[in-house]
């Protein structure tokens, strides 16, 4: 039986971000006029969550592929068994293997998906699975709202920028080698504007993704350190964010190509355990102001699961 009507209810967490909707089953196919209010909804306000869904792996999946294409689970560090399209996303995994050894700053560990390949994903969608009583909370931020609150001047100057994502382990971190062997199986390199224009909104974003995002093309290197730093710093206010407190069952859905997030750090001081699912879906090359697309500087594009596997052999 479908969510029939699209009368679904949005109601706005923050000034910039977030939004909570209600009015829909996401164990059901949705509806057109559904699928259609989600969507705006989406575009709107960046991040939405969907309260008390209890969705197994199979209802994940099914939910994401009425949004769009799922990816391999993660470009680099693989999926759940059984499950191509699903990502663990554990109290402890690879993927936090260097946290300790990370100079901590404001922007420390906030992320866009995957920036390093020449196609990050457009959307992705986690569910909470178990969740610790307290602690534990996700962040997002409008790179939009980030990007409209530079001064004239500064916007006119990184509309021209261009700057360089790769996957790599943090500046100073340990040598991990299975963290390390997976980075180079699927190495990603990529050249994106400063400033990416929506492909659906036509808003323009600060494209400048933290953890990826490793310098400014054209810029000496102190220079390039300043710039990122006042970037960085502008896109983490705290009046562009939005923060989650999760349930088990929950479900957030964000835009990649308007948002960045920070994982929770608290929860490895906590002896509760921490377990989430995560769908990407295919995103496509992103544009700058000037029109020019991203270039590719080492590593293939992410592929819907079906061709990954097919191309994985």
């Amino acid at each position: 039986m479908a969510n029939d009507d699209g009368a679904i209810k949005v109601e706005p967490l923050t000034l910039h971000i977030g939004a909570e909707i209600s009015g829909v089953d996401l164990a059901r196919p949705m509806s057109d006029a559904t699928r259609r209010a989600v969507h705006a909804a989406f575009l709107k306000w960046k991040v939405v969550f969907f309260r008390d869904q209890n969705l197994d792996h199979r209802a994940h999946i099914d939910f994401a592929r009425q949004i769009g294409e799922p990816t391999i689970g993660h470009a680099v560090f693989g999926h759940v068994d059984g499950f191509p399209e699903v990502y663990s996303v554990a109290k402890f995994r690879t993927a936090q293997a260097h946290r300790s050894a990370r100079m901590q700053r404001p922007w420390t560990g906030w992320h866009t998906d995957i920036t390093a390949a020449i196609n990050p994903p457009m959307a992705s969608i986690l569910r909470g699975v178990t969740i610790p009583p307290y602690g534990g909370d996700t962040l997002w931020t409008n790179l939009g709202a980030a990007y409209n609150g530079l001064s004239e001047t500064m916007r006119g100057i990184v509309d021209g920028l261009r700057g360089v994502h790769r996957f790599e382990p943090p500046r100073g971190a340990a040598r991990d080698a299975a963290y390390d062997e997976s980075i180079q199986k699927r190495a990603m390199e990529t050249e994106h504007p400063i400033v990416r224009v929506h492909p659906e909104t036509g808003e323009r974003q600060l494209f400048v993704s933290p953890s990826f995002l490793k310098s400014i093309v054209g810029l000496a290197p102190r220079e390039s350190e300043l710039m990122l730093e006042m970037l960085w710093e502008q896109v983490v206010r705290p009046e562009y964010t939005v923060r989650f407190k999760w349930r088990a069952g929950d479900v957030a859905m964000w835009d990649n190509r308007s948002t960045a997030h920070l994982a929770p750090t608290d929860i490895f001081e906590s002896d509760h355990d921490r377990q989430l699912y995560r769908i990407t879906l295919v995103g496509d090359v992103p544009v700058g102001v000037d029109g020019r697309q991203s270039t590719s500087l080492r590593g293939e594009p992410i592929l819907a699961v079906e061709h990954e596997l097919a191309a994985a052999g």
